[in-house]
């Protein structure tokens, strides 16, 4: 009978009735989601009044909304994600650390790519005198 007076409160030998305090310590409280609530609409206020006033020169204007984006995108990982370097024994850091390398280098080659090929295929297209590739000679 102590036995089963034993598992009927979920006090076990093997530990799972640490399991619900982890699991529970996982997932974010009411406080955490409140915040994480709070800074998004922060970061998302800022730059729209940033836009609509045009209180920045438009080039300024684009980094600090890309700025503002980065710091959102890590907000919702912390505080609604709850990604940290304890998760899931450290694996979703290191799931995040190796999309986001990916990410960097698919996009600057891309980018590498799409310039040289502009700058390759059309060296031209800057140019104003109006003749056509070859046909300046034949005047």
């Amino acid at each position: 009978m102590s036995d089963l007076h034993h598992h009927a409160h979920g006090h076990d030998h093997h530990g799972h009735g640490h399991h619900d305090d982890d699991h529970l310590h996982a997932h974010g409280s009411f406080k955490d989601y409140t915040i994480g609530f709070i800074l998004s609409v922060i970061l998302t206020a800022i730059p729209f009044w940033l836009v609509m006033t045009h209180q920045l020169a438009p080039g300024t204007t684009k980094f600090v909304i890309l700025g503002f984006a980065a710091v959102q995108v890590v907000v919702h990982m912390v505080y609604f994600l709850h990604m940290n370097s304890k998760s899931e024994g450290g694996w979703n850091m290191m799931a995040l650390i190796l999309t986001a390398i990916l990410l960097f280098i698919v996009l600057t080659g891309s980018i590498w790519v799409m310039y040289h090929m502009n700058a390759n295929m059309m060296p031209n297209m800057g140019n104003d005198s109006g003749s056509v590739h070859g046909m300046h000679d034949m005047q």
